[in-house]
């Protein structure tokens, strides 16, 4: 067992909120924070389309998410692969960013975040006695992980791992969608009585 450290090439917490200087300037870049309901469209690779969004105006440097890039949430332990539709939007403190080396193919470290015991005992073990429950880059940085398979393996475990919360995903959807449509109609048959 290895500290996840030992392959990440780099880790940067997102930029802290109250340290965002709003501008007035119409000139300046606006940018849409990246949240928890984020996190889940990535995840199950479907976009919630129609949400407003919370933005800020801003001369400042800020950290910004690339399609790809590995997202990690502090709050509540977990990982996704940013999609294109997230693009360019503003990740806070409570968010780290997380470039695997060469070593580790990045869906299946988002896998091996969201789902292996082992991870989610060494969570629980750092969070024992805690009031509120948020993980810290430190708890992160010494995360010890399983021996690696080969690329080749940890990629296919990655896909089928990402593939299967997106047709899960898509089921919810498909049965929400039908729910509503029924209900529908038993008011239409209601009214009509």
């Amino acid at each position: 067992m290895r500290e996840l450290i030992d392959f990440i090439k780099n880790i940067n917490s997102g930029t802290p909120q109250f340290r965002i200087s709003e501008s007035c300037d119409s000139s300046s870049p606006t940018y849409s924070y990246y949240n928890q309901s984020d996190l889940q469209d990535d995840l199950s690779g479907i976009i919630t389309e129609g949400i407003e969004r919370k933005t800020v105006s801003t001369e400042d440097e800020v950290c910004t998410l690339n399609p790809g890039d590995i997202i990690f949430s502090l709050i509540s332990g977990t990982a996704a692969i940013v999609q294109r539709e997230h693009q360019g939007y503003l990740y806070t403190q409570n968010y780290v960013r997380i470039v695997p080396d060469q070593h580790v193919d990045p869906k299946y470290l988002v896998y091996l975040f969201n789902e292996d015991d082992g991870i989610q005992r060494q969570w629980a073990a750092g969070l024992q006695g805690s009031m509120v429950t948020k993980y810290t880059i430190g708890q992160l940085k010494k995360l010890t992980i399983p021996p690696l398979p080969d690329l080749e393996k940890q990629r296919t475990i990655g896909e089928i791992y990402l593939l299967q919360l997106h047709l899960e995903a898509l089921k919810k959807r498909a049965a929400e969608r039908e729910t509503l449509l029924r209900l529908s109609t038993l008011k239409e048959i209601h009214r009509n009585e």
